[in-house]
């Protein structure tokens, strides 16, 4: 099980990276770019993963990770369920989550 102190402790590891509000969730960002949402009231995440990383997690763990609904979901980004998922698995993903947006080229 992942809470918010150890999400908000593990995304604001990364160089450059700061938290925001983003609607009614908070999000955390490289460059103003979102990698990631704590969707508070669901218990879940959102992490922006590559499609092929996305596949990965959700076959690996049914039961944390799914595509999120729609043409969002299609493009990589990730519902995690913070209640069932393993910290170090959480921690895989939020760091490709990362590394996604850090690396992307402009």
């Amino acid at each position: 099980m992942v809470d918010i102190e150890f999400f908000r402790k593990e995304a604001l590891a990364f160089p450059g990276t700061n938290e925001e509000p983003h609607f009614d969730k908070w999000s955390f960002r490289y460059k103003g770019k979102i990698f990631a949402t704590w969707w508070e009231k669901e218990n879940r995440a959102m992490v922006k993963l590559a499609p092929e990383d996305q596949s990965v997690f959700c076959a690996l763990d049914g039961k944390s990770f799914s595509p999120v609904h729609g043409t969002w979901g299609q493009k990589g980004a990730t519902f995690v369920d913070m209640g069932k998922v393993r910290k170090d698995i959480f921690k895989d993903a939020l760091q490709l989550a990362y590394k996604g947006v850090a690396m992307k080229k402009k």
